[in-house]
């Protein structure tokens, strides 16, 4: 985005370069200023209706373009940021969950505050000017616990989830009504002049529905009359729900809907979920979807005739707390989003999708009232014409080609596709954009650590700037039974219908009684004690010390434990913590699946055989002490005596730490790097910011340095961050700290060492960008130009790779070719060094130097940002 003092930086009457540039920003800033004046006003009486094309808004056809935040994986402070930047993306609607187990946590009593507050979110996205698609469901899926379903129903007798079942359908109403009530009240419905255009009643139920037979059938049905009974004044919509019920709609969910069709030609062809990337679990590489095959879904989509598609996610955003699902879903819910989890923007696809959206608006007109002409112009090569006499007409040329590009006539001219790309030319003659040609910049996001003189200001610094505190506390946690609350059963109880959720902990406890005469008492040998369990971890001790731990991972969450135990003559505890990482979140009858220790049980290696303690009376006690005492509050951290200094114990099981910190200066987004830990989870000044698992390790293959973008893309094509643990960063909002003594407490289950961890601020380090002289304008005729931009409040400090010719690479690793003028550095830190938005011309004239005509000129630069 430009901005006014980045104007300013142009003002070099006698730079032929700055001239073009200056011309060029002029143009840029009038179509946007255009495509800004196009999006929603919402008000007073708003219709929204539908036909067999598109939404309608007042009568209007509209071609719209949507992005999902969920408002629970952000804070409040971070909404109306997180907001403007879909804004200036090109965004005109916001599309959000509803949190059932969120805003229900006991039957009947509401929550509707903090990170939860629908209503001042739903408020948010209105004074910006968008739309809202309230995805009520009230089942998300969306990797959240448990579905989203309140756990408390799993107790309800007689209850089946999603089937038709009066104790499920009795709930689902009464929080439907319940959401449908509250937005009446605060008049957030669009024929109350609010934001809220759309509706949705379930979620991806046909991709379940087949097991539940025809009571799944009939609950469809249930479902739909119910939602339209409670006259939202709107459309609903269900997703991946093929036999949806007129009136409702039928909608797409997943990484290409070019070719889906609604179940009846009176309603319009709508994508309420393109995966803009894929989600994270514990134990899991990081999935990277290319920016090129996003804009390819998109352009394609509308192409074939779609008129409304929504980034699933278009900002990820944060599993804080325990919210996760999976289970093993991670913390970070980036979701590789063109925003990112801390609320950065990530280029190149922020900006290579806004430059899309502004193509698609430019040819809105003609979307929604032209008429429709489909040409194969070879194999994998089709052209798509909207037209309306001859004052409308907007075309689409594709190339579905994964290998080869490809050169095409239409309509007398000549045009080249690159293999797998579309390009949208909104008057059917010039091209505004080509899906598989990026000219916006890379910008290279980096963690700085935070030196211990500022966290500590005054305290004596080594220089180590990973020396996060110098003073810390700790607390050893009980081992086994702590409170008067625990209780008995013969053999061994599943954790999730024990539990309701209440904790990721359960304790299993047993006494054994050893003969003093058993041979491995004096020969030296050990038992070998065997767990099987349903998962997701367990920890197992023996008379209080730490024998060992395992864990299961997404794929498969049961493994059976099995290693040596020391056992003494005589009485001896056996407390087998099992853990949960996150509740199921989806499949049919996901509600119905267990956890937790389901054995056998047995102790191996004595002389009368194995011992199976598997129906044995054990004892039970749900959670850990320090968590029933709440240790990360203030209130509760003085319920216990604390051990104070700078050496904490290290490698020790079921301890927790605590230490204060300074806020890092400025405004940069803040993460703590919890690298030196193992598994556990952690709070700052009493805000969970969630689970941590060092240990969980992504494979050590599957990733490679250079994604090719060609070809359908799946969650295991161009992943990264192999061989290293899933999430090592774990984001601490900025509304959540103060400007002294905020208060850090972790609960570390296995062993690490929390003198090891180090904050950081995250910005851009390094932006580049890679332009051709062949790549779409917005005016045909001006050339293109390479734009760089830092952060706000940064300066391009340095030029690390210039050259105008042939370059070739990436970003980090560009490489000159064979044509590179001489002036290509000097003219470029001419330019931009010392500013903290650039933009060059690629003119032969500017650079001085002119190439053979068979050559494609491209200007590579890298450049280094600073404060």
């Amino acid at each position: 985005m430009f901005k006014h003092r980045a104007l300013r930086n142009f003002q070099e009457q006698s730079n032929p370069m700055m001239e073009i540039s200056r011309s060029f920003t002029f143009l840029i800033l009038l179509c946007f200023s255009a495509f800004l004046a196009f999006q929603c006003k919402v008000d007073a009486n708003t219709s929204v209706s539908y036909d067999g094309r598109a939404l309608l808004i007042n009568g209007q056809r509209r071609v719209l373009i949507s992005g999902s935040i969920h408002y629970p994986r952000s804070t409040p402070e971070m909404w109306p940021d997180l907001i403007a930047k879909s804004k200036d993306g090109g965004i005109d609607v916001i599309e959000t969950y509803v949190f059932w187990n969120g805003h229900e946590p006991q039957p009947r009593k509401y929550y509707f505050e903090g990170r939860f507050d629908l209503v001042r979110f739903l408020k948010t996205v209105q004074q910006a000017g968008l739309y809202a698609h309230l995805r009520i469901g009230p089942y998300a899926c969306a990797e959240w616990n448990y579905g989203g379903f309140p756990v408390w129903m799993h107790a309800i007798p007689g209850i089946q989830f999603r089937t038709d079942n009066g104790p499920f359908k009795n709930e689902m109403q009464n929080f439907t009504t319940k959401i449908v009530e509250l937005m009446k009240e605060e008049k957030l419905f669009a024929w109350q002049g609010g934001p809220i255009i759309l509706t949705q009643i379930e979620n991806e139920y046909g991709n379940v529905e087949k097991p539940y037979g025809e009571k799944g059938k009939a609950y469809l049905q249930w479902a739909a009359k119910m939602a339209l009974s409670l006259n939202t004044g709107l459309p609903w919509v269900m997703c991946q729900q093929k036999e949806a019920p007129d009136p409702i709609i039928n909608t797409c969910n997943g990484y290409y809907c070019d070719s889906f069709k609604p179940n009846s030609r009176k309603k319009p062809k709508m994508w309420t979920e393109n995966w803009a990337g894929w989600f994270e679990s514990f134990g899991s590489s990081t999935p990277h979807r290319p920016t090129e095959d996003v804009a390819f879904a998109v352009a394609r989509f509308y192409q074939r005739g779609g008129t409304f598609q929504n980034y699933y996610m278009y900002h990820g955003g944060t599993n804080f707390g325990r919210t996760t699902g999976g289970p093993f879903i991670s913390t970070s819910y980036d979701y590789d989003a063109p925003i990112d989890e801390y609320g950065n923007i990530r280029q190149p696809k922020w900006g290579h999708l806004k430059e899309l959206h502004k193509a698609i608006k430019q040819s809105e007109p003609a979307l929604i009232k032209g008429g429709v002409n489909t040409t194969s112009l070879g194999k994998y090569l089709e052209t798509t014409v909207y037209s309306k006499g001859s004052s409308l007409c907007a075309a689409f040329l594709s190339n579905k080609g994964r290998k080869d590009a490809a050169t095409v006539q239409f309509n007398g001219n000549s045009y080249h596709l690159p293999a797998w790309s579309v390009s949208i030319l909104p008057d059917c003659k010039n091209v505004a954009f080509n899906t598989a040609k990026v000219s916006v910049q890379t910008s290279v996001l980096g963690m700085e650590q935070v030196s211990t003189e500022s966290l500590h200001p005054g305290a004596a610094s080594s220089g180590d700037t990973g020396n996060f505190s110098t003073n810390w506390s700790w607390h050893k946690d009980d081992v086994g039974i702590w409170g008067q609350d625990h209780f008995s059963a013969q053999g061994l109880l599943e954790q999730l219908y024990t539990v309701l959720d209440k904790s990721d902990f359960l304790w299993y406890t047993i006494s054994v009684n050893i003969d003093e005469n058993e041979p491995f008492l004096k020969n030296g040998s050990q038992l070998i004690l065997q767990v099987g369990t349903r998962g997701d971890v367990l920890h197992v001790f023996a008379n209080g010390n730490f024998v060992g731990t395992q864990s299961g991972n997404y794929s498969n969450s049961s493994f059976t434990f099995e290693k040596p135990i020391t056992l003494k003559a005589g009485e001896n505890q056996i407390a087998l913590l099992s853990v949960t990482v996150g509740l199921a979140n989806y499949g049919a009858f996901f509600d119905t699946l267990t956890s937790g220790i389901n054995g056998p049980v047995k102790l191996l290696g004595l002389k009368n055989g194995p011992l199976d303690l598997t129906n044995q009376k054990w004892d039970y006690q749900i959670g850990v002490k320090g968590e029933n005492l709440q240790l990360y509050s203030d209130a509760g951290a003085k319920r216990v005596e604390w051990i104070s200094g700078a050496d904490p114990p290290k490698q020790a099981a079921l301890i927790w730490y605590k230490t204060e910190f300074n806020a890092p200066e400025g405004n940069d987004t803040v993460a703590l790097d919890l690298s030196t830990l193992s598994k556990g989870q952690a709070w700052v000044n009493g805000n969970h910011i969630g689970r941590y698992f060092l240990t969980a390790k992504a494979p050590a293959d599957g990733c490679s340095e250079v994604c090719d973008y060609r070809g359908p893309y799946e969650a295991t094509k161009c992943l990264t961050n192999c061989g290293q643990p899933t999430q090592k960063w774990y984001h601490v909002p900025r509304s959540w700290l103060q400007p002294t003594k905020n208060v850090l407490v972790l609960l570390e289950e296995v062993g690490g060492d929390p003198t090891g961890i180090t904050l950081g601020t995250r910005h851009v380090d390094t932006v580049c960008a890679h332009v051709y002289q062949d790549y779409p304008t917005v005016n045909s005729l001006t050339l293109p130009e390479l734009r760089l931009q830092c952060s706000s409040g940064q300066h391009i400090s340095s030029i690390s790779f210039a050259s105008f010719g042939n370059p070739s690479g990436y970003c980090g690793n560009f490489i000159k070719g064979s044509y590179d003028a001489v002036s290509s550095t000097s003219l470029v830190e001419k330019a931009c060094v010392g500013r903290e938005t650039c933009s060059i011309s690629l003119s032969e004239d500017v650079f001085g130097s002119h190439f053979a005509e068979h050559v494609t000129k491209s200007l590579a630069v890298e450049a280094v940002c600073k404060y």
